[in-house]
């Protein structure tokens, strides 16, 4: 999983302070400035316990470490910075519950944790990823980012739960549909479109993705580990 709307309109957007310091780690995977910045991010967040968007950047930016942990394999990461952000994301859900973002993000961190956990044990955050990008889809149902994220929760859920890997793509090609610009939709439906051995279809959305995010170390991997057929 990836990240956020936020994000995305920071990648057209002009940038400042740790905005674009957060956008940057993103794609190079620095996880050291990444948790550094979730943790500037989180202290803010446990000062102003009501200040809605405080929590909402704390799990943002949690999130982005936890994304950024999974490309790397470093599940333990994965799972404490996904369990940081689902606590102030759930803040923030609860201090404004009509913003469909903030119960995106909620969804998201839950899937990161269930994805990290793995098994049986990913069961309960499956729950809670599922519940919550619903109620941002109900609130929001032109958004990219809410498909992508459901996209990203089917893909782990098992099809005999609920998911799978066709429903996954079936999100993340309604998003890219929604979001030309949406790089992250062209690189999750290339790793869903592999897993289905699709590889040809799978380079050409990987290529995609890497053109309109040429930063993007992991979609640069992804690319070149993709056999051409």
């Amino acid at each position: 999983m990836t990240s956020a709307v936020y994000l995305l309109w920071l990648a057209a957007s002009p940038l400042t302070g740790a905005d674009a310091e957060l956008l940057r780690a993103r794609d190079a995977q620095d996880q050291a400035a990444l948790q550094r910045i979730a943790s500037q991010a989180l202290a803010r967040a446990e000062k102003e316990t009501g200040n809605a968007g405080a929590q909402y950047r704390a799990a943002l930016a949690e999130s982005t470490v936890a994304e950024v942990a999974m490309e790397v394999r470093d599940r333990n990461l994965a799972r404490s910075a996904a369990d940081a952000g689902m606590k102030t994301a759930e803040r923030a859900a609860m201090l404004k519950p009509d913003v469909a973002e903030y119960h995106r993000i909620y969804g998201t961190l839950c899937g990161q944790a269930a994805a990290a956990v793995g098994g049986l044990g990913a069961l309960k955050y499956g729950h809670c990823a599922l519940d919550e990008v619903s109620k941002a889809l109900q609130l929001d149902s032109a958004s990219a980012m809410n498909y992508l994220s459901r996209g990203i929760g089917n893909y782990y859920l098992p099809a005999a739960l609920g998911g799978g890997v066709e429903l996954a793509i079936k999100d993340f090609e309604r998003a890219a549909d929604l979001d030309k610009k949406l790089a992250d939709a062209h690189l999750w439906l290339g790793v869903a479109l592999r897993k289905l051995n699709r590889n040809a279809e799978a380079r050409r959305e990987f290529q995609k993705a890497v053109e309109l995010d040429p930063a993007r170390v992991w979609a640069k991997e992804q690319l070149e580990k993709t056999p051409t057929e």
